[in-house]
């Protein structure tokens, strides 16, 4: 029975109450505004992670590389999006 049961499910699951957990104490002690970011961008990411790794199972197939490396991929083209959007239209960019 001891195999059968998913302890490797309930255990990100765990994660990720906690993880939810700390990113709503951003808003029960009133953090600024810098560390409430920080805060946040850390378990969005953590979270993330955690959620393809467990849930997802992208570590366990055969063709593993080619998961990560599309996701590395995503991940690039979306923080390109985000930083260029933001340099056009907060920074200024002239």
């Amino acid at each position: 029975m001891k195999q059968l049961f998913p302890r490797g499910q309930v255990m990100g699951f765990a994660f990720s109450l906690v993880l939810t957990l700390v990113a709503l104490s951003v808003i029960v002690f009133d953090l600024s505004l810098k560390m409430a970011m920080i805060i946040l961008l850390v378990t969005a990411f953590m979270q993330a992670a955690l959620q393809l790794v467990m849930f997802m199972h992208a570590g366990e197939s055969e063709d593993k590389a080619s998961i990560y490396t599309n996701v590395y991929y995503g991940l690039f083209v979306a923080l390109v999006t985000i930083f260029g959007t933001m340099l056009t239209m907060i920074w200024g960019y002239q």
